[in-house]
């Protein structure tokens, strides 16, 4: 994989715009592999398609596969495969916001151990999308832009449909591609990768009774500390499957739609935090050409002070959990830019109190070990049989050399894509 100095920014939520409105507009990348993925390689023998493998690992047989992003060759054009999973589809731009599409784009699996091959130019900004037991409902608004099914729209249609998805780009210096729980936890998704030397790389995501797992594991959390963690978990609120496991939430999609949610969480620790260095210094490698940046919290303006990288006062639940506000919002500062995903991993992972060297002191042991810390993303990691996948937004830093979270895999020569959904023979390579 590329080396985590590359690793800049990470996987992002629309959740904020799909909260704010009722049909979103998913108008280009946002996954993680913006960080990865490299402009140019001249070891790179990328085709001009990929070849996927889309497989029903459920025991249902009424599963659909969606495949969604830009085509870079096509002007970045919106792009969907259609039902056949060879032809291409380029919406319109419509006059109207929720347009239908005029194809069909539902990928029928078939029954349970089926697969159905895929092939697709090179795209930006992909997903991979899954649906069990109905399939998903997208539209278009004028851009055009995708409307993407939501989690936080009551009224959205696919809101009591079980979906999950992984997310890739594809361009022609190599295919990178992850799974996510940033948002949510869906169904298992697991990835494997085979390039043209037919060298294979696998991300093992959770067994089928992953989600009940994390679901049970949420529940004994609050049980203990009493917070909000099992309000996480998500229900069907209608039809024959009404009452029935759906999805969990992140702890920053429950903020998103319950702000008072975990408001006094952090609190404790992050006042343990900024009160330990007061009296020494916290040392962040930006992994970039900034090297190691060292300050000390400045009792008088309650902020952590790290020169030339920038001031940063205290952070709050939202701030942790979602990694992209207060101060963990990125701007015109590129230093302060590569010290926010290094110091919003350490709060997320508590870690801060354990080492003074961040990230490179920390050690994998060490995660989610404090009281007050990212009880999802522990849960979420211990479900997933090889521990991988992003659980939030910079789940991908971790020290030079250090062993990768984040459930991503990449190829300058790709050959075939796997993508399995439902999690039964799931396997950890």
């Amino acid at each position: 994989m590329a080396s985590s100095k590359d690793r800049l920014s990470s996987t992002h939520s629309n959740a904020v715009a799909q909260q704010q409105q009722p049909i979103v507009q998913h108008d280009g990348p946002s996954g993680s592999q913006q960080k990865t993925v490299q402009t140019q390689n001249k070891s790179a023998t990328v085709t001009g398609s990929l070849q996927i493998q889309l497989q029903n690992r459920t025991n249902s047989s009424t599963v659909y596969a969606y495949i969604t992003g830009l085509a870079i060759n096509n002007n970045n054009a919106l792009f969907l495969l259609q039902a056949d999973a060879k032809t291409p589809y380029y919406p319109p731009n419509p006059s109207s916001t929720g347009t239908k599409l005029s194809v069909n784009v539902s990928i029928p699996l078939g029954a349970p151990g089926s697969s159905i091959a895929a092939t697709i130019p090179q795209i930006a900004g992909g997903r991979i999308w899954f649906s069990i037991g109905a399939p998903l409902v997208f539209a278009v608004n004028p851009g055009p832009g995708l409307v993407e099914p939501s989690i936080f729209n009551p009224q959205d249609p696919n809101i009591n449909t079980n979906f999950g998805f992984s997310e890739f780009t594809f361009n022609s210096s190599q295919l990178f591609v992850n799974i996510s729980y940033v948002d949510f936890v869906g169904p298992p998704i697991a990835l494997t990768l085979t390039d043209t030397s037919n060298t294979t790389q696998h991300v093992s995501g959770m067994p089928a009774n992953g989600l009940q797992t994390v679901a049970n594991a949420l529940v004994a959390q609050t049980h203990k500390d009493t917070r909000r963690w099992s309000s996480l978990i998500v229900n069907t609120s209608s039809g024959s499957n009404a009452g029935q496991l759906l999805r969990i939430l992140s702890p920053n999609s429950g903020i998103l739609l319950n702000p008072t949610w975990f408001q006094p969480y952090w609190q404790p620790y992050v006042d343990q935090v900024y009160t330990h260095y007061t009296t020494q210094p916290l040392t962040v490698n930006t992994q970039a050409s900034f090297g190691n940046v060292s300050g000390e919290v400045n009792s008088q303006t309650n902020s952590l002070n790290l020169g030339a990288g920038g001031m940063f006062q205290k952070p709050t639940a939202a701030d942790i959990f979602g990694c992209n506000t207060g101060p963990f919002a990125t701007g015109q500062n590129s230093e302060t830019n590569t010290i926010i995903p290094r110091l919003a991993a350490a709060f997320n992972r508590s870690t801060l109190l354990l080492t003074n060297q961040v990230p490179d002191g920390e050690q994998v042991s060490q995660y989610y070990t404090n009281t007050i810390t990212n009880h999802y993303a522990r849960i979420v990691h211990a479900a997933n049989l090889d521990g991988k996948g992003y659980a939030f937004p910079y789940d991908d830093v971790v020290p030079d050399g250090g062993v990768p979270q984040e459930g991503a895999l990449f190829s300058y020569s790709p050959a075939l894509l796997t993508v399995a959904v439902g999690g039964n023979g799931a396997y950890a390579a």
